[in-house]
């Protein structure tokens, strides 16, 4: 197997290549430390396994998860995420992940979410399937930010990190146009008027670190 792990922190990377090492299975293992740099990786090599960050430096796990699908690579994608898992777990499996693991999960079950995902299969963690069993079976309103679509859920997190207008429109490659639409649309969904308010609700839920 050929596999990517892209992420930012330089401790979770040599952990996670510890694991990989000792599968016979895999024959390269590269890393990028940015999201960019792991965009550019996935578009010129044909990595049988993608391990990605959400939240990396340049563009998130989702940016560039958004983009393979876009680009139509086929390479299988394991999300890792100091987030909980519900979160961004089902945005990730709408966008083609094939597991999320929160980077809290033993490396026992990361060993087993490799394995299952390179053999062609899905990993969720039992714990994330039985709190999503649960919450489809509540009763309970859902947070503001569900409400967003795939681009909408992507600008706000961007706004709410704090880049402008004009860096969205450059990272995400629309323009600075149609990213003040997403803006306006997002603030009437959240019931928010200012930038602020979506970092603080951000923060809040987890979404950003």
């Amino acid at each position: 197997m050929k596999i990517l792990v892209a992420d930012d922190h330089a401790i979770v990377r040599e952990g996670v290549k510890q694991i990989l090492k000792s599968l016979p299975e895999v024959c390269l293992i590269d890393e990028v430390s940015e999201g960019i740099e792991a965009l550019m990786k996935v578009k010129s090599i044909a990595y049988d396994l993608v391990i990605l960050d959400i939240s990396m430096p340049g563009l998130s796990g989702l940016d560039i998860l958004q983009r393979m699908r876009q680009l139509n690579i086929e390479s299988r994608v394991l999300m890792l995420s100091f987030h909980p898992q519900e979160q961004y777990a089902i945005r990730a499996f709408k966008l083609g992940a094939a597991g999320y693991l929160s980077k809290d999960s033993a490396y026992e079950e990361l060993a087993a979410a490799i394995r299952k995902i390179a053999a062609g299969g899905k990993y969720v963690s039992s714990a994330f399937a039985e709190s999503l069993f649960f919450s489809n079976h509540s009763h309970t309103e859902q947070n503001p930010h569900d409400s967003l679509s795939e681009r909408e859920f992507q600008v706000m997190i961007m706004l709410a990190k704090g880049k402008t207008v004009v860096e969205i429109a450059r990272e995400i490659f629309i323009s600075d146009k149609t990213v003040s639409t997403y803006r306006a649309r997002i603030m009437e969904k959240m019931g928010v008027k200012k930038n602020a308010d979506l970092t603080l609700y951000a923060v809040k839920n987890n979404l950003i670190e």
